[in-house]
């Protein structure tokens, strides 16, 4: 516990300041700027590093690129394999586990060892691991690499220990599971097929048992070539040469007979007793010609061929094989049921499926009951017991990637009551006709922890959806969804002043979200510079929605004067109305002058019915000025206590009061200095020949979201290295970006100058002038995360089609960057090809020589708060923090009515002092603190169902909270303290004198992407997220850093789009464009967190096998077993080669453990795992004791019975 002494009285300056905005006193923690000391402060900070430590919790969401799929049919366990290497298991609602291959090579295949709580995975760098899922964690605890040869499939029989895998080269090996070592037993292709046959076989593409007979394994070649293998006798039983293609095969579960499927859409049925040919040849897709050939048809990858008890008639089902005149007919999945055929069209490609099924002995009844179906993007289970083969609700959130994730926000610790009102209402939207029975995935087990507490997070899609998800306890629940495109109206070809080109793909994505869960209001930003504001209600609500636009404008291409009138503030009267569009310019006979003052989208101007739930109340639309589109909205902040919403861009700052419906203030960013502007800017001349940019503005969101499946990586490179030959080396020189990517801001001063028109070169005022899109604003329409950033990549004119219109949107395709030169632009392209990784680069510098260069300034932060916004102020009054992309911080104060009846009527007085604060890079965040180092949070409005039913004469008041200053303060006055970070550096302000008491400097080579100042351990820390994936905490007030991880070594767009941090030290991200990654950096939930997770792994007995009857014995029916150590062991068949495969013992096995624990604490824990083995193999034998005695009585007594009824008969009677 550190005791930090700081100034109260005498403290009239803040610390001295560089030009740059890096502090005097240098960046360590708890320097405080030299002042007098007539008085101590003491402040007591509890949190120490200890109290920190960086751990992955869960991953939500659909898994993202899947590639293999396994069930564990006892455990009831299911396993899916991605590309990237991980692995997902997932059991009954609260069961799910995220598992990751340290190498990333994509997983080719699964095993599970049945109701051992184990599974193999294949993996596409040829190794082969085996992962323990009796921990809450699974972890690898051996692993096998092949050297010379390709792994291309694997088969696992039921209660064995010996793994088949073959090869692409045609062999088949076999591993002992135990051990993890190779068999000296080798099936090579050579041997396998005859001597006669000149062509090579290909790879295995399928190994299996006969169901019939243990000792003979059906291998299957790519070429069509079939072999059953006795591996007894080491020699093949029978070979078949087919001549299409084989891609799967499936037994029948008397093994007499098999089924294949083919390459040409074709499925054929063999039988053991005449294997010359098929004797069942069917294209189920494919029509017969008038020439009588069947037509071509597309492969079919996989069948499985399952038998039932009470139907004679077997289930085939397969995936593929449409023909393929049917051009765009979407993937299907088939069900042959006796002469019924079933065609399933599925959303997205299939991936893989299997069927479930009661027994998990294949010589058995198989008794299908479900079908898991693997899709690209979904993950569908049929309901096979009914005939119209429903499907079953999913428990998982796999629809997050429903439409692309725009944004997420995430609130911990909510009021209690929000979560069960939002599934009520979100209840009654609920999808209908699935199937009625349970789940069939239904494995592990699952409690709620002790530690527990309301956590919501909020998720903005590109369709301009927001969903909002019941996160409590390291779970993921759909609660309510709310479509924000309800309130405008369809746009139409035929308007006037919105041509075809508005009709966009996506014109309502959402970009930033703003939700205060005390009084339920909640505010949308839209990538169509539009604000929403809802209000929650349980009724229904027949209302009109209120429209204001705002015209937000910079043209400081002109030399401002005081009688410029565009740039002047624009304060509304209180009638509602919003201020009077500026009269148009002389430049307005252009073809683009009919698009002046209009909005994006047009909202509904009828009354609405609105369902229960969040209801619209408000919209605040940025509108066209002269042809050009408002500029994306950057920072968005509102306080239902004041009644208040704040809006700002690169063009400057509104405030909209809600309540009366009218607009406070409309101002340039500039205008809000006044006379203390700390830069000297100077003026553009006047441009001249100015292009359209709607033709280009306007084009579509197809120009920056394709249906192309794309893929964004991110890594920090020289940006002259990615450069085109059109990029000048003046960026080197220019002024460093400043964009807040977390919310998809847009707030650089580098890559969006507000200068337009004539661009100069360096050297002469007439020099050549260069043809620009408008004003020199890269369009906004889809630039939706971190447009402004500076990049320059090579273009790709490679696109991958799709034929589905919901192709996934991942990141941004095209974006329109304009390097902060002023006499070159350069467009860039970002195209997210698989094969392609892209990269960006942001020039970091501090300096503000180019601030002459630079003449447009983007508000990037705002917050409502009750502050100071004179030094002279006595008393704390509603103010409003406005940060920029400059550094700077403007404090705004404002007069509200107290008088519930006079906020009615009355206005709110909103008057700019000048008032700044700096700091460098661009401001991210502001916070507040009390003398105690307590948070004080921004006053709230209880809320008050307005739609509620009630006495008209009686009104229900608005009730307000205001968090009062602790009782550590009382003797401090009113005075708090501010913390404010930014890019580059985070600060702690003493107010009301606005004294630096504390200045950190939290990276000099990377940037801050997200700042927070969140709850942890019962204090406030101060949470940064960094460009280079270092994840940062730092103590309040004092900036003593705590933490510094480097958790994530490549950052790219959409990370640094969607990370954000909560209270309880938790955050999340969208690690892909699927799923949500929630992680801790609190080292007690790191402890706890065992506790939390799921069980995946329960003992269960293994079903017994059928007893098949004496009859069906006597005539072969039942299988035959063979004893596989005999012939696999290294007694009979010797080792095997150690340069063909390389053994590695995993972190997770008995090796690591052994080497890990050592001394009298490793032997005790030996001693007592060995004794609790050792009472657990005593309990089984008396078990089996009992049980050996229970049988001898019984059949003493049987025998008995029997003498008595034998005695007395004669020889000829029996």
């Amino acid at each position: 516990m550190k005791k930090f002494r700081k100034v109260l009285d005498g403290l009239t300056t803040s610390s001295p300041v560089n030009p740059g905005g890096s502090p005097a006193c240098g960046s360590a923690a708890g320097t405080p700027s030299a002042a007098p000391t007539p008085r101590e402060l003491e402040i007591q900070e509890t949190l120490m590093s200890e109290h920190f430590q960086i751990c992955k919790t869960v991953r939500h969401g659909f898994p993202y690129q899947p590639t293999a799929l396994a069930f564990d049919p006892v455990q009831k366990i299911l396993a899916i394999g991605t590309r990237s290497g991980g692995v997902r298991l997932l059991g009954r609602p609260g069961v799910d586990c995220h598992c990751q291959h340290e190498s990333g090579a994509a997983v080719l295949q699964l095993q599970f060892l049945i109701n051992e709580g184990a599974l193999v995975t294949a993996c596409a760098d040829d190794t082969l691991h085996l992962w323990n899922l009796r921990q809450r964690r699974p972890a690898i605890l051996h692993s096998l690499k092949f050297n010379r040869e390709r792994i291309t499939f694997c088969h696992l029989p039921f209660q064995s220990k010996w793994l088949y895998v073959g090869t692409e080269r045609g062999n088949t090996h076999i591993v002992n599971i135990e051990s993890f070592v190779l068999s000296g037993y080798v099936i090579m292709w050579n041997k396998a097929i005859e001597l006669s046959t000149k062509t090579h076989p290909g790879p295995v593409v399928h190994l299996s048992d006969s169901p019939k007979d243990e000792g003979k394994l059906l291998i299957g070649f790519e070429s069509g070539t079939i072999v059953m293998w006795d591996l007894r006798v080491k020699r093949a039983d029978f070979r078949i040469y087919y001549d299409e293609a084989i891609h799967s095969v499936s037994w029948h579960h008397e093994g007499r007979q098999f089924m294949c499927s083919h390459s040409d859409g074709s499925l054929s049925m063999w039988n053991l007793r005449n294997t010359a040919k098929p004797f069942q040849v069917t294209f189920p897709h494919g029509k017969t010609q008038r020439d009588g050939r069947k037509e071509s048809c597309k492969p079919i990858l996989k069948v499985e061929y399952k038998t039932s008890r009470n139907s004679s008639e077997a289930f085939v089902i397969f995936s593929g094989g449409l023909s393929y005149d049917k051009a765009g007919r979407r993937p299907t999945l088939t069900i042959m049921h006796g002469k019924a055929i079933t065609v399933l069209e599925m959303d997205y490609p299939i991936v893989d499926f299997m069927v479930l099924c009661d027994t998990p002995y294949l010589n058995e009844v198989q008794e299908p009951y479900a079908v898991v179906v693997l899709l690209e993007k979904d993950f569908v289970v049929v309901d096979l017991t009914q005939s119209n083969f429903p499907i079953f609700e999913n428990p998982y959130p796999m629809d997050v990637h429903e439409s692309p994730v725009t944004c997420t926000a995430y609130f911990a610790d909510c009021p209690p009551d929000i979560i069960p009102v939002l599934y009520s209402i979100g209840a009654k939207h609920k999808k209908t006709g699935y199937s009625h029975k349970e789940w069939p995935v239904s494995g592990g087990t699952w409690t709620v922890g002790s530690q527990t507490y309301p956590e919501i997070i909020v998720t903005g899609h590109a369709d301009g959806s927001i969903k909002f998800w019941d996160a409590t306890a390291i779970t993921l629940q759909m609660l309510y969804k709310l479509k924000t495109s309800k309130v405008f109206e369809n746009p139409k070809s035929g308007d006037v002043g919105r041509s075809g080109e508005l009709v966009e793909e996506d014109p309502y994505a959402v970009q930033m979200i703003s939700w205060c869960p005390q009084s339920r209001i909640f505010c949308v930003v839209g990538i169509s510079a539009h604000v929403i504001l809802y209000r929650f209600s349980k009724h229904d609500a027949n209302t009109t929605i209120t429209s204001l636009e705002v015209r937000l404008q910079c043209e400081m291409e002109d030399v401002i004067s005081p009688s410029d009138t565009e740039n002047t503030p624009c304060y509304s009267d209180p009638s509602g109305l919003s201020p009077q569009p500026q009269p148009p310019s002389p430049r307005s006979n252009t073809p683009d002058s009919a698009r002046d003052s209009i909005p994006c989208l047009k909202v509904k101007d009828r009354m609405i019915r609105m369902p229960p739930g969040y209801q619209a109340e408000l919209v605040v639309q940025l509108l066209w000025i002269d042809g050009e589109p408002p500029q994306q909205i950057t920072s968005l902040d509102l306080n239902s206590a004041y009644g208040l919403l704040a809006v700002g861009n690169c063009n400057g700052l509104a405030v909209v009061d809600y309540l009366q419906k009218t607009i406070l203030l409309c101002m340039n960013t500039l205008e809000l200095y006044g006379s203390a502007d700390p830069f000297q800017r100077l003026t553009r001349s006047p441009r001249k020949n100015r292009q359209s940019t709607s033709d280009f503005c306007m084009r579509g969101l197809s120009n920056f979201y394709s249906d192309s499946k794309k893929r964004i990586r991110t890594s920090y490179q020289s940006l002259t290295e990615l450069s085109d030959n059109q990029v000048s080396l003046d960026l080197e020189r220019s002024k460093s970006p400043t964009s807040d990517h977390v919310n998809g801001h847009c707030t650089s001063p580098t890559s969006q100058p507000c200068p337009s028109g004539r661009a100069r070169v360096p050297g002469g005022p007439e020099g050549p002038r260069l043809a620009r899109r408008g004003p020199g604003r890269p369009p906004f329409r889809k630039a939706q995360s971190a447009a402004c950033m500076e990049v320059s990549l090579p273009v790709s004119s490679l696109t991958e089609g799709h034929s589905s219109r919901r192709a996934m949107l991942q990141q941004l395709h095209g974006v329109s960057m304009y390097s902060h030169d002023e006499h070159h632009i350069t467009t860039y392209s970002w195209s997210e090809r698989e094969s392609r990784e892209n990269s960006f680069s942001r020039s970091r510098s501090s300096s503000v020589s180019s601030i002459d260069r630079e003449t447009k300034e983007a508000v990037t932060t705002l917050q409502f708060m009750e502050s100071y916004g004179r030094k002279s102020d006595p008393l704390p009054t509603p103010c409003l923090w406005v940060g920029t992309s400059l550094g700077l911080v403007l404090i705004i104060p404002m007069s509200i009515p107290m008088d519930e009846q006079e906020r009615q009527e009355d206005p709110v007085t909103v008057v700019p002092t000048g008032t700044v604060l700096m700091l460098k890079g661009s401001i991210l965040r502001f916070s507040f603190l009390d003398f105690g180092g307590a948070l004080i949070h921004s006053p709230y409005e209880v809320w008050r169902d307005q739609q509620a039913p009630g006495d008209p004469d009686r009104p229900r008041k608005r009730k307000l909270v205001n968090f009062s200053p602790s009782s550590s303060q009382e003797a401090s006055g009113d005075c708090h303290l501010a913390v404010v970070c930014s890019e580059k550096q985070a600060k702690v302000f003493l107010m009301p004198t606005q004294a630096c008491l504390y200045v950190h400097n939290i990276t000099e080579s990377s940037f801050v992407l997200r700042a927070d100042v969140v709850s942890v351990c019962n204090s406030v820390c101060l949470a940064c997220f960094c460009a280079n994936g270092h994840i940062m905490t730092l103590s309040l007030p004092s900036l003593r850093p705590l933490l510094d991880v480097n958790y994530l070594p490549l950052t790219d767009m959409r990370i640094a789009r969607t990370f954000c941090f909560t209270n309880g030290g938790q955050a999340l991200y969208l690690c892909s464009p699927t799923e949500i990654q929630r992680i801790t950096y609190s080292q007690e939930m790191c402890d706890n967190l065992q506790e939390m997770l799921g069980e995946l792994f329960t003992p269960i007995e293994t079903p017994e096998a059928q007893n098949r009857g004496f009859l069906k014995g006597f005539f072969g029916g039942n299988a035959q077993t063979f004893d596989r150590e005999e012939l696999f062991g290294e007694a009979s068949a010797g080792k095997g080669s150690r340069s063909l495969a390389q053994h590695i013992p995993g972190q997770g096995g008995m090796e690591g453990m052994k080497a890990a624990a050592g001394g009298v604490v490793g032997e005790l824990a030996r001693a007592r795992i060995a004794l609790d083995e050792r009472g657990q193999r005593l309990g089984e034998l008396e078990e089996r004791t009992a049980l050996m005695m229970s049988s001898a009585e019984t059949f003493s007594k049987h025998a008995h019975e029997m003498m008595l009824k034998c005695k007395d008969k004669k020889w000829y009677q029996f």
